[in-house]
Formats: C-alpha cells, structure tokens, sequence
C-alpha cells in the first residue's frame, strides 16, 4: 500500500508563488550559467533526474596555473553541497580540484535544478529517498568507485550513503557535516535570546526557507542583505551579486529537498537521527576525513572523535583537499606494488 504523503504546511504558499515571487525554473538556470558551464540532467527512477556538472582538467582555462597532474587518474571526486545550496556553489574549487581526475558536482533530489519530487514525512524514509537517488546516478554515470566530498546536508548524506553502499566509496571527505551530534539532554535554551525562541515558534510548522518565499519581490534584496558574506567570497570571480541571486533562485522556487530537511530535524536544527550514532558503522577501510572552515558556524566537536580533523581558512580549502586525496591515491598504489 503507498504510503499516504502528508503535504508541506506552506503548501498553500506554493499556489500563488510564481505571481508574487520573482522567479522561476528559467530564471534559476540563468543564473546558474552565468557561473558554469558543462551540465546534463541524468535520468534516474520514477521520472527524476539529478542535475549534474561533470569537469575535468581538459576543460580548465588555458590561462590557469595548475600543478602537473599526475600520471594516473585519480578516483572520480563527487560534490555534494549543502542544505540550500546548489552545483554553482563549487566554481571556486573546480578548478583546483580536477587536477588529479574527473569531477562531478550535483543537486541533491529535491534542490536545485534536480527533480522536486515528494519526500516521505518519516526521517529515515526521507534519508533513504536521497541515498537511493545518488546510489541510481551513480549507476547512470557509470563510476565504480568515488570519493564522496560532502558539505553541511551533503556531507551527512554522504556518510548514510557509505553506510549503505560501502563497496563504492573510497573515501568521505566530510566538511562542516550537518546532522552529526545529538540534541543535547541539558539544552539551555534561556541562553537563546527571545525573540529567537519566539519566531522559531512561529516558523516551526514552516518549511526553513518559507519567510524567503513570502517576501514575494523582496526575496532578491533579503538574500543580497543576509548573506551579503557571499559577494565577497567570490569576488575574485563576480563584482556584483550573481552569487546571491543565483542561491535566491536556488530557494525561492517549490520546496522539495526542504520539506524532507525540515523533517529530518527537530527544534534549533539536531538531527532526528544523529549521524554519530552510526558513523562508527562505517566499514573500516573507508577512510574519513572531517573538514572545518575557521569561521564555521558548525560545531566542529562532532569531529573530535576521528584522528584526521583539520579546521582552515577558506583560502585554503582546495589546497587541503588535494593533499588528502594525494595520501590517499599514494597509499592505494603502494598497497597495489605489495600485492
């Protein structure tokens, strides 16, 4: 028997949305291709599709300074973005990071270009929809093995996918993971100013990103005005907000992937399943490597249990990530030489 759905609560929002909020399906893939260039949707189950970027050094600036790449391709590195996010997100580090093999960054079901299809209300279930639709592109693609990089949501599927499908995960990269440690028992919530507690009152039964929709024509400027961190990351790219209107579009269009955070989570953003719980389940060869931003807005204590945490500034990000992945690729091919 089909499990009966029980609609998003802002649902209703949904009808009037396209007069009152200045965006749409195009208006999103405008925006996305003033930052990238080389996409495809790839088709998976039940009429889905992931949006997907594939790149790889041949495709980088020839006026791009890059280290000699090495002699053998690397295991494809697959990207996965946060909660909110989308592919564009990556353009500062796609460059960087395809010097060793081929990469592909995509929408996570339910966000960005990717299909928008109903999740289940039940956390686990929900979980389970965006595993089984990476574990299908996978197949699509046709990668026998990759190294999962996952941020923020990204980074919590990305440990349930190995927990799933160990056999084709070489290693997780894991940066400023959501959904790791538990709710605290002791919360002190007296330490949350009021006005905080109250509005999450409010918004409670709202999908996270529901006040950026019902601001209609003040959505863009709202995005500009709160993430206005976002023009400056990437100003050695845009001088403008191209970015912010790029992550406005990301959002403001139907919720999807949103609903199915939203019902993964319980008050002030735990996980409903904390993924500490089980990362310890992960089968032992699968090296992990927890990445945290020097200005994280992530409690990094979550990676405090794993012998590999590095903390960075953003600068050197991609710097990082390629010397894990050279350890790693010189590890594989000296256990190669052994055998």
């Amino acid at each position: 028997m089909a499990e009966e759905i029980e609609p998003a609560r802002d649902s209703w929002i949904s009808s009037w949305l396209p007069s009152w909020c200045p965006t749409s399906p195009s208006q999103l893939k405008d925006a996305e291709e003033k930052i990238l260039k080389s996409k495809q949707h790839v088709r998976i189950s039940s009429g889905n599709y992931l949006w997907t970027l594939a790149f790889s050094i041949q495709q980088q600036s020839p006026t791009l300074s890059v280290p000699q790449p090495p002699a053998q391709p690397w295991t494809p590195l697959v990207l996965l973005h946060g909660f909110g996010g989308g592919v564009a997100l990556w353009a500062l580090n796609l460059d960087s990071l395809s010097i060793g093999g081929p990469v592909y960054a995509l929408d996570l079901l339910g966000f960005g270009r990717s299909s928008r299809p109903q999740f289940s209300t039940d956390p686990r279930e929900a979980e389970d929809q965006f595993v089984v639709a990476l574990e299908e592109w996978r197949e699509k693609v046709g990668l026998e093995e990759m190294v999962l990089l996952g941020h923020n949501l990204g980074g919590y599927l990305s440990a349930a996918y190995a927990l799933k499908y160990p056999h084709r995960v070489k290693h997780l990269l894991l940066v400023e993971p959501w959904g790791f440690p538990a709710r605290p028992e002791n919360t002190n919530h007296s330490s949350i100013p009021m006005w905080i507690r109250a509005m999450g009152a409010v918004v409670s039964p709202f999908n996270p990103l529901a006040g950026l929709r019902l601001a209609g024509p003040l959505g863009p400027m709202l995005v500009q005005t709160i993430r206005s961190d976002f023009k400056q990351k990437y100003s050695s790219v845009f001088s403008d907000y191209t970015v912010c209107d790029y992550i406005y579009h990301l959002n403001a269009q139907s919720p999807s992937g949103e609903t199915a955070f939203k019902n993964m989570t319980i008050p002030y953003g735990w996980a409903k399943r904390p993924m500490l719980d089980r990362i310890g389940q992960v089968r032992a060869d699968i090296p992990i490597s927890f990445i945290y931003g020097s200005r994280s807005s992530i409690d990094c204590d979550s990676g405090y249990w794993h012998p590999y945490l590095k903390t960075i500034s953003p600068e050197d990000f991609n710097q990082t990530v390629l010397q894990i992945l050279t350890r790693m690729e010189e590890k594989s091919e000296g256990e190669g030489t052994k055998q």
